[in-house]
């Protein structure tokens, strides 16, 4: 068996909310692995423990856990009516911090809970007079600030429902989204922050009003100082200051327990993105699970996990209110140049305990020689890590520089479930490179081809037992076609993600790239991310995007892009260098079979790069069939691939 990287601290095993939750489930004693095996066995058994642990506050009681399990459509809590907002809230004592606001200048305010609460109540009273009720819906426009968070409590105090991006969106590609909504009311800021500049977004913000031709009113937020001058359309304008600045005494309107609570909407890359609707219910407990249990979570916690409005970390940072944890907003470069290291700095003087970040962002501080440790960062516990796969080389880093007991917690989920599907907990060991254990309540298995589970081997992440946060249904969706092709329509009845992962023996996962963008050379599947992790390790490379195209003659060309550090040359030298570490690192099968340097690699708006549309930009498919520019972090590297993809054909044969 493999050496674990880490193993747990027995001291902060038994202090840990996941040891409570044992002892309360009647399983004291029991190991993380008996937990997980009891909490997929019986659902019914381990959700309810859930409800009772975090002691749910529902205003009518459930009849049953979980009335029908067909997935999809599993009904959960049947009969039980609650709010998410009133959870939120509960827990804290008015002069308790519940948020800090924090940014790339390292300034910042604390937010307490009677104060949100009288924010949440004075908008929630707006919304009202606004005549928004049940089932309507509130989008924003917003940077991670607490304008966000009160926004979106006050909407769900309402049973209405939420949405929200932020600002670099340009309005077209935020209308794609909340158009499909049909939204009441539009609440948007004048601007945010990135890397030393101040954007100004108040000529965006109107020209997405005037997009939404559903609106009633649009609450305007004066965040950055800029000066609201237009109207955006006929309709009503509000400043921000007025809708939440009145004496309003907080109501939460009971609902069931799986009424829609937000729409989270996948990438949009290619083609108009998919609105997923989530419920009151489902995310109440799925993410006390996350945040409570795994990330060990509660009163007196201080959570920071730099994300952006439109990224499902943002929903799950919101709900760190839920375990009575205070949670940081952020707005600004998580490096700007001027500071490159204010987010470790920020962690020291607010005593942040969980801090929560990307592999992109631990690999570059690596590699600029950024040392976290100059700072006092013994309140760290967690250290939480997303968005793509962790390499092994960055767990010495973190150990070495931000604490020898901290806990990396590297995490794969997705906006799909809004939460993780494995990670790490306080009693699980760590093996570098791979994620501790399935995540509690996720029947987690890897399908070979004929559907069959398989351990130690590549094959198909899929879940074959539901779990509460699992999409009630896509928006605009009405017989559930597009939702059942999206999960359901390889393996009836099992949910497939789209990611190759291996389940090993010792119980961790290794997640090796989105299985629609698998390598398969000679009928041999390779993982994306295993190159990757093994060329961004190398100092001459920043970022690395391997590729592989069948070709019309039946031939298959995989090649690598890579885009180099400052002043370094792509020659043979560094070719072979780059192909020496492929070799030994992984397998001589994982070589490519060109390296050609490029200006960038292109990203969704979350960070995940773009495998499958430059996949199909260079198998010459039309560009404007690929992919929505809207959605791409930089689109002018798109039209790079298209050429390159156009080149490659006009080569002789």
């Amino acid at each position: 068996m493999t050496v674990p990287f880490t193993t747990p601290d027995p001291q902060a095993v038994a202090h840990s909310h996941i040891t409570g939750f044992a002892r309360h489930a009647g399983m004291d004693g029991a190991d993380y692995a008996t937990l997980h095996r009891w909490s997929v066995t019986d659902l019914e058994g381990f959700w309810g423990a859930v409800w009772e642990y975090f002691d749910i506050d529902a205003d009518t009681p459930y009849e049953r856990v979980l009335a029908e399990e067909t997935m999809p459509g599993a009904r959960w809590f049947t009969g039980a009516t609650l709010n998410y907002t009133h959870h939120a809230l509960r827990t804290f004592a008015d002069d308790a911090v519940a948020v800090i606001a924090l940014d790339e200048t390292g300034s910042g305010y604390e937010v307490t809970a009677g104060r949100l609460r009288s924010q949440v109540a004075s908008v929630a009273a707006t919304l009202r007079d606004l005549g928004v009720g049940k089932g309507d819906r509130v989008v924003g426009y917003l940077p991670n600030t607490p304008h966000a968070i009160v926004a979106f409590l006050a909407t769900a105090s309402l049973g209405a429902v939420w949405s929200v991006c932020g600002q670099d969106y340009a309005p077209r590609a935020a209308a794609d989204r909340f158009a499909q909504l049909e939204p009441t009311v539009l609440i948007a800021a004048d601007g945010y922050l990135f890397n030393g500049t101040t954007h100004d977004r108040r000529d965006a913000a109107l020209e997405l009003a005037v997009a939404l031709p559903t609106l009633k009113a649009t609450l305007l937020v004066d965040h950055v100082g800029l000066r609201w001058s237009a109207q955006p359309h006929s309709s009503l304008v509000i400043p921000w200051e007025d809708a939440a600045g009145r004496t309003e005494q907080l109501a939460c309107t009971p609902v069931e327990f799986d009424h829609p609570l937000w729409v989270v909407f996948s990438s949009g890359t290619t083609g108009l993105p998919k609105g997923i609707v989530h419920g009151h219910g489902g995310v109440l407990l799925e993410h006390l699970k996350a945040l409570g249990l795994h990330s060990d979570l509660g009163p007196g916690d201080r959570l920071m996990w730099y994300t952006t409005t439109h990224w499902m970390m943002w929903n799950l940072v919101a709900s760190t209110l839920l375990t009575g944890a205070a949670t940081c907003t952020f707005d600004g470069s998580p490096a700007p140049l001027a500071e490159p290291d204010i987010l470790w700095k920020l962690a020291a003087r607010h005593r942040v305990t969980v801090f929560g970040t990307s592999p992109q962002y631990l690999l570059g501080m690596a590699k600029f020689g950024i040392d976290p440790s100059v700072h006092d960062l013994s309140s760290i516990r967690v250290v939480g890590c997303t968005g793509s796969t962790l390499p092994a080389s960055a767990y010495p880093w973190v150990r070495d520089h931000v604490g020898e007991r901290v806990l990396l917690a590297s995490i794969s989920g997705g906006t799909d479930v809004v939460s993780g599907f494995a990670g790490s907990a306080p009693n699980t060991p760590v093996w570098a490179g791979e994620l501790s254990a399935p995540h509690l309540g996720v029947a987690l298995a890897a399908y070979d081809a004929e559907g069959s589970p398989v351990l130690d081997q590549v094959g198909e992440l899929v879940v074959t037992r539901p779990m509460p946060s699992m999409p009630l249904y896509f928006w605009n969706d009405p017989d559930g076609t597009r939702y059942r092709d999206a999960y359901f329509s390889s393996y009836p009845g099992v949910w497939r993600h789209g990611d190759w992962i291996t389940l090993t023996s010792h119980g961790s996962v290794i997640v090796h790239g989105r299985s629609d963008s698998t390598l398969n050379r000679n009928g041999v599947r390779l993982g994306s991310a295993d190159i990757h992790d093994i060329v961004e390790r190398l100092p001459e490379v920043t970022e690395a995007l391997v590729i592989g195209a069948e070709e019309p003659d039946g031939g298959y060309w995989m090649p690598l892009f890579v885009v180099l550090a400052a002043g370094v040359v792509l020659d043979d030298a560094l070719r072979e260098k780059i192909k020496e570490a492929i070799r030994s690192g992984a397998s001589p099968r994982h070589v490519p079979d060109e390296i050609l340097e490029v200006p960038g690699i292109p990203h969704t708006r979350t960070g995940k790069k773009l495998e499958v549309p430059v996949k199909r930009l260079l198998q010459g498919a039309p560009l404007e069939h690929v992919v929505n520019r809207g959605a791409v972090d930089a689109p002018e590297l798109i039209d790079h691939y298209a050429r390159l993809g156009a080149e490659r054909r006009r080569r002789p044969a």
